[in-house]
């Protein structure tokens, strides 16, 4: 689970101006991270078929989020991979 604490340091860090909460940028990098969080739940618990599934529903928004950014600003989008580490 994601803690405020947490989300706010993400949101901060890859916020593209002040107070930005919305940007894709934001919402790949908290979406990465609950997906790493849940990525490890599964390994512990792989009958947890709900988990399962709310698992491939953020990979697919992720997914969607990254392919807004990459056909809006190219660059933008090669950051965001680099800086998550998510293509290799």
């Amino acid at each position: 689970m994601l803690l405020k604490e947490e989300k706010t340091a993400i949101m901060t860090e890859y916020a593209t101006h002040e107070g930005d909460t919305g940007s894709p940028e934001v919402q790949i990098a908290v979406l990465t991270k609950r997906i790493n969080d849940l990525t490890a739940h599964m390994k512990a618990n792989p009958k947890d078929f709900h988990s399962n599934r709310g698992l491939l529903k953020m990979v697919g928004r992720r997914r969607n989020l990254l392919g807004y950014l990459q056909k809006k600003d190219i660059e933008r989008y090669r950051a965001i991979i680099k800086k998550l580490g998510l293509r290799k």
